[in-house]
């Protein structure tokens, strides 16, 4: 592998005050192939990267740590943060009813957080550390950006033509041992397990189940890739298109308000079985509505 340079816009966080416990919904079951993790982040708007950059991976990158040493968060149990990037989310009880889960009564769960990641997250190589990762009755969330993953598979909208930093492989695969296909299946990118957090002690594994959420629009998807230890916010093609974000894996992706609630314990057994993926999905928002 190697490493990729990302442009992106970054927010701040501010401290706020909350509480939260977790609880588990199902057994995980995918395993990761023998490539190394990796999720790549296409530059932005077309602005090129120094010489020689590519696609990143392994074990913390040394500029993650350039600012002197781990993020100190504060008390991580009484210490609520707000999650940052996205605003003027609905607040109060929202009952599941029997319709679709909406944005509106998701964002109304998620609008103070726990954090229980050891610092906080970039959102490309340059920016301050500012996204924690939360905890909830359930779930675990982080409020971000969206760069497009467009690895995997190779299709006529994920290859090395349209995206100069294509790869070939995901860290997690279809039930057949194929790498996945970003076009058509809708996964999003955890960040490589690092001092920071590590995505496998939260319960989360690769075909966890997720609801992504941008505007009023709600994307289930699986856990299907992982990215650089010190950046959080990606997702693959068919995730940004469900959520009416710009695929283009160069150009495209956004820089703030995207919400990532992945389920603690939940699994599908065939990552590229999305009907299953959205049933489940709901299901499990319905209960996170009703726990939180």
């Amino acid at each position: 592998m190697h490493p990729r340079t990302y442009v992106l816009i970054a927010a701040g966080t501010a401290l706020l005050t909350a509480a939260a416990v977790p609880i588990t919904v199902f057994p995980a079951l995918a395993q990761p192939t023998d490539e190394p993790p990796h999720g790549p982040r296409a530059e932005r708007l077309g602005v090129p990267g120094p010489p020689g950059a590519k696609p990143q991976g392994g074990p913390p990158a040394p500029e993650l740590r350039a600012d002197a040493g781990p993020v100190d968060p504060g008390p991580v149990d009484p210490g609520l943060v707000d999650p940052g990037l996205v605003g003027d989310e609905p607040v109060g009880d929202v009952p599941a009813g029997d319709g679709p889960v909406s944005a509106a009564a998701l964002l109304s769960k998620v609008s103070r957080c726990r954090q229980i990641s050891n610092g906080l997250y970039r959102t490309r190589e340059s920016a301050p550390t500012a996204v924690p990762v939360c905890d909830a009755n359930g779930a675990v969330f982080w409020k971000a950006d969206m760069d497009i993953d467009c690895d995997g598979q190779v299709t006529d909208r994920c290859n090395k033509r349209t995206d100069p930093y294509f790869q070939s492989a995901t860290s997690y695969t279809e039930s057949s041992g194929r790498a996945l296909n970003a076009k058509e299946l809708p996964y999003i990118v955890v960040p490589t397990p690092s001092r920071i957090w590590n995505y496998r002690n939260s319960g989360i594994s690769g075909g966890s189940v997720a609801a992504v959420i941008h505007g009023d629009r709600v994307q289930y998807a699986v856990v299907g890739d992982t990215g650089p230890p010190g950046i959080i916010g990606e997702g693959s093609f068919a995730a940004a298109r469900g959520l009416g974000i710009a695929t283009d894996p160069s150009r495209g992706g956004v820089g703030e308000g995207v919400t990532y609630i992945l389920f603690k314990d939940s699994q599908v057994p065939s990552l590229e079985d999305q009907d299953t993926t959205a049933r489940q999905g709901e299901e499990l928002a319905k209960q996170f509505l009703q726990e939180n």
